[in-house]
């Protein structure tokens, strides 16, 4: 077998490898599965992983990694190996990630694409990379035998990780020789080239180099040397309440107390708008449904939601995930509701000014948009004001209500201009 291959060809030497994993796990020896893989391979099962396991343990919340960070001697010499092989580029395609000396990831660093495809996996914060924890794979060999590791494609023992290629190195502690953690580069099989582990070992060089300082990597001279390109530090959670959402439209904003407004992601409008709709809240597991099917994790839904408490202050509460009491119903959605509730027909006609998130495709946004139109609709109907119906038709809400087009006919008659326009515009019921 031609190890070549794994730079020159990566898709031929991957089915190479896949055809091997299948005869091994069925118990047939194969050379292209070196010994020691096959070994790391055994005591995983013999813990209970299975090859078609898909999902690692998690050890801890976000938030609480959060707090781990904090405390770690890793923390130190993190801005240094983003600077050195992070990549947050629209185009960027490898992952950093940094762990605890368990294999437990406390760090992980990359473009929204590769971010997204780690979170299939629930390779992310909290996740427990060791072979206890998800079986043979880079980080977990790096804790095994000391040194640096690369493993391809179907070398992992879970064949979900078989699209993997990925590099770790342990970062030892240059006073006692305890390990810290363990630095790993992981992505697509074509992103892997031969100097990836090269590099990976220069980062792990360059950490303990800094940890070797008296001050553990923080004096003015590391800052100056290990920072001088570095990012800016991601923002601090807010401090000002939010005040209100709007998730009418295309813009999604939060609008907080001090008059500020931050503009929010689709995603996270759309989970919010599923918070909005149901005030004893949501578990990870319901929103990853609700949102992806049968393909969502709540690992994915997890690690937004800490990205959305971030952005937003004490605007979200968890276990359940909620809005916070002050917020909840102080969306623009939410006040059309509450006008509806309040009998104000004409006023809620007024404030429903566009679709809810109008660019939302998943499924159960799509039915909070329904039940939206049809609340101001049958509202709107039952009133029996001629004016307020061609308002609503008049609207993209309610230009497709051919129930509205109806009721205005008998209102008006049958030969009135308007009703025949909007009949005309309207589709049959």
């Amino acid at each position: 077998m031609d190890y070549g291959q794994r730079f020159s060809d990566p898709a031929r030497y991957a089915r190479t490898l896949r055809r091997a994993h299948e005869l091994v796990i069925a118990g047939v020896p194969r050379p292209e599965i070196p010994t020691p893989l096959v070994e790391s391979w055994r005591r995983s099962m013999a813990l209970g992983i299975s090859p078609d396991q898909h999902s690692p343990r998690h050890l801890h919340e976000v938030s609480e990694v959060l707090e781990m960070r904090r405390e770690h001697r890793l923390q130190q010499v993190m801005p240094a190996l983003h600077d050195l092989l992070a990549d947050e580029s629209r185009s960027g395609r490898h992952l950093l990630v940094l762990t605890d000396a368990s294999g437990e990831i406390l760090w992980r660093v990359g473009s929204p694409a590769v971010l997204r495809r780690a979170d299939t996996l629930e390779f992310s914060e909290g996740a427990d990379w060791s072979e206890a924890g998800i079986g043979t794979n880079a980080i977990s060999e790096a804790l095994v035998t000391g040194s640096a590791v690369q493993l391809f494609s179907a070398e992992h023992l879970v064949r979900t990780h078989h699209e993997w290629a990925c590099t770790a190195a342990p970062i030892t502690d240059p006073a006692t020789g305890r390990v810290l953690g363990v630095l790993d580069v992981s992505g697509p099989l074509d992103t892997i080239s031969a100097d990836t582990l090269r590099m990976v070992r220069c980062a792990v060089r360059v950490a303990e180099a800094l940890l070797g300082t008296s001050d553990g990597g923080t004096s003015p001279g590391a800052r100056h040397s290990v920072r001088a390109s570095r990012r800016p530090a991601p923002t601090a959670a807010r401090t000002v309440a939010v005040e209100s959402l709007e998730l009418l439209g295309d813009k999604p904003t939060a609008v907080f107390a001090d008059g500020s407004r931050t503009p929010l992601t689709l995603r996270r409008a759309e989970i919010l708008a599923l918070l909005d709709s149901r005030s004893q809240g949501w578990s990870a597991e319901e929103l990853a449904y609700e949102l992806h099917g049968d393909a969502g994790t709540p690992q994915a839904i997890r690690t937004e939601m800490f990205r959305v408490r971030s952005m937003l202050g004490g605007a979200v509460e968890s276990n359940p995930y909620r809005l916070a009491p002050g917020l909840a119903g102080h969306s623009d959605s939410g006040r059309v509701l509450r006008l509806l509730r309040d009998g104000l027909v004409a006023e809620a006609l007024e404030a429903y000014r566009a679709p809810l998130l109008r660019r939302s495709v998943a499924l159960a946004v799509q039915l909070l948009r329904d039940q939206l139109d049809m609340a101001v609709g049958s509202a709107v109907r039952a009133c029996g004001d001629a004016s307020l119906l061609v308002q609503w038709l008049s609207t993209d809400m309610g230009a497709v209500d051919p129930l509205a087009v109806d009721a205005l006919g008998r209102l008006v008659g049958r030969g009135d201009p308007r009703y025949l326009a909007f009949r005309a515009s309207c589709p049959a019921g």
